[in-house]
């Protein structure tokens, strides 16, 4: 027994020949990825929303082929496209202007696919949020003379944080476990270094569980502070029981 902790503790040592080092670099990646990812699709959920609310016929084609697109294909096949068609393309534009090709940073490209993608999801969860808003509550503030935008900020938004808080929190964890598909293309986050971990020591069993222990805790983590959020948006309502 004594020998086999010994075993466990070298190989996840900090330092090599331990992976520890290594796998905790790899949670780091994620989540930068994740948070990074996370970032944009919030901004394209609000825009997207708002153009599919508010927007004219051509802007809710355009978003309901965005949103219908990226949630009907599954979420390893849009990303492969969006990385490796999107890079060609660029490439493409730029030797039409005469410019050499560029190799996009890893990580960067790893937030942009991830982001477009849980962008769509996104936008439907802050449109059903919106749509949710009793039209009362806007007819009262269109009547005192307010501006579009001051009635979004001071009326609609208010309004629509906390019924959107439950899809959006739902989102985030997806979000975290989806950077685990940029190994496909390589990219060096804690899923492919708990591979590379295991295939160099034949340790399967052992590095698998320690990344399934820090996805758990990960999750236990952001769903602390997500709950402190959601209280806090929810400060003064009626709670269910």
């Amino acid at each position: 027994m004594q020998e086999l902790i010994q075993d466990i503790a070298r190989e996840l040592a900090l330092v090599p020949p331990g992976w520890g080092g290594n796998l905790l670099r790899g949670l780091l990646t994620t989540l930068q990825i994740a948070f990074g990812a996370y970032a944009l699709a919030l901004v394209i959920g609000i825009g997207g929303m708002l153009g599919k609310v508010y927007g004219g016929p051509v802007t809710r084609l355009v978003l309901e082929v965005y949103t219908t697109a990226i949630r009907a294909v599954p979420e390893l096949i849009v990303l492969l496209l969006l990385y490796y068609a999107g890079t060609d393309f660029l490439n493409f534009i730029l030797a039409k202007f005469g410019h050499d090709p560029v190799d996009i940073n890893a990580l960067l490209a790893g937030i942009l696919v991830i982001g477009i993608v849980q962008g769509a999801f996104c936008t439907e969860v802050f449109r059903g949020a919106i749509r949710s808003i009793p039209v009362g509550q806007v007819e009262a503030a269109q009547s005192f003379g307010m501006p579009f935008w001051q009635r979004f900020r001071r009326i609609i938004l208010p309004i629509m944080t906390p019924r959107a808080l439950p899809g959006l929190s739902n989102l985030w964890l997806i979000t975290t476990k989806d950077t685990a598909l940029l190994a496909v293309i390589g990219f060096s986050e804690l899923a492919l270094t708990t591979k590379q971990a295991a295939g160099a020591t034949k340790s399967y069993f052992l590095f698998y569980m320690v990344a399934a222990v820090l996805y758990l805790c990960v999750t236990l983590i952001s769903n602390v502070v997500l709950k402190r959020i959601e209280r806090h948006y929810r400060r003064g309502q009626k709670q269910l029981a």
